[in-house]
């Protein structure tokens, strides 16, 4: 029986990378998986690529109308949530001067805004004891250049998990933040326009263990913070990032 046999599950951004691993586990594991993605062709793919236990329902999570439609379909074929992973976001180069009203509303209104809402509307659906895992990154506490915007919503994340866990304690809803560092996503080779073999090349020189994570590393985090394992940890940052932001 796996760890999370008979959960109900909800992934945003399940359709690529580290949303699309952590869903595959969390089903791999016993529980019932669903999955959001803006894109129909991408959101059919990676619900035949996880097979069983999985339900793909198209949405925008700065949409809060696709928000009310995706829990609309988890009440009505589940009746709950146990795990709830805010993985959706993206991530645009532009140094300051310039950033640009749409890119800042893009990002903020996706990364921010999306995550507060994707976790505010699920709240009548979660059951006392359930855990919100949220996907920041170790942006929130770098400096890359030209990545202000997508680093403080990042920052904005950590920060909503420790106000969360004071609004949600006496629900004994845990929210804890899981950060990678560079992860071989299609995200990443598409933020910095390189292959695998270019990114590996690129941060192995600044990473401790040498090398770029993988998306199923990610996945086992998300796997454990939503776990019993996991029973006496809140408000905390799970940093998995190969050393990088910690020496």
């Amino acid at each position: 029986m796996g760890k999370h046999q008979g959960k109900i599950a909800v992934v945003t951004g399940g359709t690529s990378g580290i949303g699309l691993a952590s869903a595959r586990r969390l089903a791999s594991e016993g529980a019932h998986v669903f999955i959001t993605g803006r894109r129909a062709a991408e959101l059919d793919a990676a619900v035949k690529g996880i097979g069983d236990n999985v339900r793909g329902v198209q949405g925008d999570v700065s949409k809060l109308a696709d928000l009310d439609r995706l829990y609309d379909v988890v009440k009505r074929e589940k009746g709950h949530i146990d795990v709830l992973f805010v993985n959706a976001g993206i991530a645009v180069r532009a140094a300051l001067g310039e950033i640009t009203e749409e890119h800042f509303d893009r990002e903020v209104g996706i990364n921010v805004k999306g995550a507060l809402f994707t976790v505010q509307k699920a709240l009548p659906l979660l059951r006392d004891g359930s855990a919100i895992i949220l996907n920041a990154s170790v942006v929130a506490s770098k400096g890359f250049p030209a990545l202000s915007v997508y680093s403080a919503t990042k920052a904005a994340l950590r920060s909503f998990a420790r106000t969360w866990t004071t609004d949600l304690k006496d629900r004994r809803i845990r929210v804890n933040v899981v950060s990678p560092g560079p992860i071989d996503t299609p995200g990443l080779q598409g933020l910095n326009n390189a292959t695998s073999e270019q990114l590996a090349e690129a941060f192995a020189g600044n990473i401790p263990l040498g090398r770029t994570g993988r998306a199923d590393e990610i996945a086992q985090a998300v796997s454990f913070l939503a776990s019993d394992e996991s029973s006496f940890i809140t408000g905390a940052e799970l940093t998995v990032d190969g050393g990088l932001a910690q020496v």
